[in-house]
């Protein structure tokens, strides 16, 4: 791309009046972000309320602030009460809300905060340079792929509790059965449903998550009687919290580049998104990692490789959308029906006729990516403030945040009653000794999974080998069922020679 048409994106963007707008969205993209239930489409959903009035390269500028922003504003209310505020946020959770009980907060939050910025950026730069190129291979990607790069992301099970490896997996099984509650995405038939029409629309993710993350903590935590402190002063003794150092940021370096990539390819492959970007990329982390067990009790990798994968997603997402008129996720698809509804002609040729849309996205994608980690840090202190309650209190405004975000998701009482059961039944189903973040896991990628694969094998007229003997769906495939059985292998591997167990 040229200088020329950069200057159109900064000419764009650094108007004054942009400029405010800009930073108004990326603030109401925390908000939203940081609320649990808004997930970052609804925040788009929300925002475009305000573009009415404005011109189409400033609305796609203005939406892209809040989109980016929104995913990041997740993980803040991730890390703090252990809520998802967006779906692909849930991963977040898993070391985040650890290392606030061993009273680093601020530590994660800084964490998050900076990496979800690189990764913004990183993504920013590969759709600026790259979106042509990048989107035609993204077009090589069918049914099949998708469905490997989805069983991927489940590869992760066997690594979420490795001396638990069996209840692991049935944990995540039930996950991808609770995924196929509803009507049948192909044929359209009522599948488990056993009458009720409620569950016709299958069984939200969003509440369960919030169920099963925030409201099993607080029983959890209401039962020990235990008190949450301050966020900025720590709790654990001999423990020093603060914002990250330069010289901890640098020995991330290969997590924060490995998830950055990552997550922009995932983006750009059409209905992937944030989500399986986070999970995919924390999956990778812990099968790459030296030290496995160490995730999921705390490790700032964690945190690393969820939020830059997931913020890296958002830029991926806009790469089909801008060169092929494909959006890449919900988000995505929201705006161009905004751009659309402005009688922009979405499509290959948009790039070669108006290419300030491409310039004015990447140069607010880069000026958003700055301001949200100011932003996002002050609103993060105003939430952490809340921390200092007495856990009493604390509990029931935790519910109340809960309560709301289901009941927003569809504004109906069905989604508190499915939080409440996800709850419950997540306090119980984690004292026997079973795994939740597996179930979310399975529940949140076992959609794709089973959409993508029964289309590649209709495409296929019902030749099932033909759709694993594909080059790209076998190699992915092969490196998925290393990472899965990775562990139970390891295990009978020791057992048969003691001498290497030692």
């Amino acid at each position: 791309m040229s200088m020329d048409i950069l200057m159109m994106g900064v000419e764009v963007v650094f108007n004054p009046l942009t400029f405010l707008l800009i930073v108004f969205g990326t603030t109401l993209g925390v908000i939203f972000g940081a609320m649990p239930g808004v997930s970052s489409t609804m925040a788009v959903v929300l925002a475009m309320t305000f573009t009415y009035t404005m011109d189409p390269v400033t609305s796609i500028a203005f939406l892209v602030a809040v989109y980016c922003a929104a995913i990041t504003g997740g993980g803040i209310t991730a890390i703090l009460f252990k809520i998802p505020g967006t779906p692909s946020s849930a991963t977040t959770t898993f070391d985040g809300y650890p290392m606030l009980q061993q009273g680093l907060a601020t530590k994660a939050l800084s964490i998050s905060l900076i990496t979800s910025a690189i990764g913004g950026i990183v993504a920013a730069l590969a759709m600026f340079l790259l979106s042509p190129q990048l989107s035609n291979a993204a077009l090589k990607f069918g049914s099949s792929e998708m469905f490997a790069i989805s069983f991927m992301g489940l590869s992760i099970l066997t690594a979420l509790d490795e001396g638990n490896v069996i209840k692991t997996i049935i944990s995540g099984l039930m996950g991808l059965w609770l995924a196929t509650v509803g009507m049948d995405p192909i044929m359209g038939l009522a599948r488990f449903t056993w009458g009720n029409s409620t569950l016709l629309s299958g069984v939200e993710m969003i509440p369960v998550m919030i169920g099963m993350f925030a409201v099993t903590q607080v029983l959890k935590e209401t039962l020990k009687r235990t008190k949450i402190e301050d966020v900025a002063g720590g709790h654990k003794d001999g423990v020093k919290d603060g914002i990250i150092s330069m010289v901890e940021l640098w020995k991330m370096k290969l997590t924060i580049v490995r998830s950055a990539i990552l997550g922009t390819a995932v983006g750009i492959l059409p209905g992937a998104g944030a989500t399986i970007a986070s999970f995919l990329s924390y999956a990778v982390e812990v099968k790459t990692s030296k030290n496995p067990e160490t995730y999921g009790k705390g490790n700032p990798r964690g945190v690393a490789a969820s939020e830059t994968a997931n913020n890296a997603a958002t830029g991926g997402s806009m790469v089909p959308l801008l060169s092929l008129g494909i959006p890449g996720g919900n988000a995505a698809a929201v705006m161009m029906s905004a751009l659309i509804m402005k009688g922009v002609q979405m499509g290959p040729m948009l790039l070669k006729t108006q290419p300030q849309y491409l310039s004015s996205v990447f140069v607010s994608m880069m000026v958003t990516n700055v301001i949200m980690v100011v932003i996002s840090l002050g609103i993060a202190k105003i939430f952490s403030k809340i921390l200092s309650i007495p856990y009493s209190i604390l509990g029931p405004i935790i519910i109340l945040f809960s309560v709301v975000g289901s009941y927003a998701l569809q504004n109906n009482t069905g989604s508190v009653l499915l939080m409440v059961v996800a709850g419950i039944f997540g306090y119980f189903y984690s004292k026997f000794g079973y795994n939740t973040a597996a179930l979310i896991l399975g529940l949140v990628l076992g959609g794709m999974v089973e959409s993508n694969f029964r289309r590649a094998v209709m495409l296929t007229e019902g030749d099932i080998l033909a759709v694993f003997a594909k080059p790209i769906t076998a190699t992915i495939l092969i490196i998925s069922a290393i990472a899965l059985f990775w562990p139970l292998i390891k295990t009978i591997l020791n057992k048969m020679n003691p001498k290497t167990a030692a």
